[in-house]
């Protein structure tokens, strides 16, 4: 037992040192986030740590099992919204500009209607407000909205490279304001 805890002395220091300047990173990552909330973005809560997020797949666009996993290694902005949402009909065309404004290897804007939203009327309310660039995934039995605990909508939730929620802002925001793609831009540099 000694000869183990010789050999792991050394690596418990190094585990101690990083985990105290990852949690002093996280923190300054926060501060420079919190010091770019202005406009709609005043709103977005940021958290001082990331949190893990859970591994609960939902519907894809094409009817296949898919999960926030699978955009792992990007920064996502995740949508939670219905089509009978009067505030989701008014953000959604501004998640969809922000898509084409920063959209690509580094970021997605990833739509989920929660609840019972029928492919139809989803197609539907796409072809309406005329979008045509954003994900038409579904969590119908909102399994993945309870997890996460969204209450309303619609709710929007930032995600880093590495998977976890960095911040959420409950509500209508324009997503596409210079404040808001100031924000996501610090947070795909990071």
């Amino acid at each position: 037992m000694l000869h183990l805890r010789r050999l792991r002395l050394p690596r418990l220091r190094l585990l101690v040192l990083y985990t105290a300047l990852s949690f002093g990173a996280n923190a300054a990552a926060a501060a420079d986030l919190e010091a770019l909330k202005a406009g709609d973005m005043k709103k977005l809560v940021i958290y001082e740590a990331p949190l893990a997020l859970p591994d609960i797949g939902f519907t894809g666009e094409s009817g296949t099992e898919t999960s926030l996993a699978d955009y792992r290694g990007k920064v996502v902005l995740l949508n939670f919204w219905a089509t009978w949402c009067a505030p989701c009909r008014a953000e959604m065309p501004e998640l969809a500009a922000l898509q084409d404004t920063l959209g690509g290897s580094d970021f997605q804007v990833v739509t989920l209607a929660t609840g019972r939203n029928p492919p139809p009327k989803i197609d539907r309310f796409f072809s309406e407000i005329g979008v045509t660039n954003l994900p038409k995934h579904r969590d119908e039995k909102q399994v993945l909205a309870r997890a996460m605990g969204v209450a309303g909508l619609p709710v929007s939730v930032l995600i880093d490279r590495d998977g976890q929620e960095v911040g959420r802002l409950i509500g209508e925001a324009n997503w596409n304001a210079p404040e808001a793609q100031t924000m996501i831009r610090a947070l795909i540099a990071d």
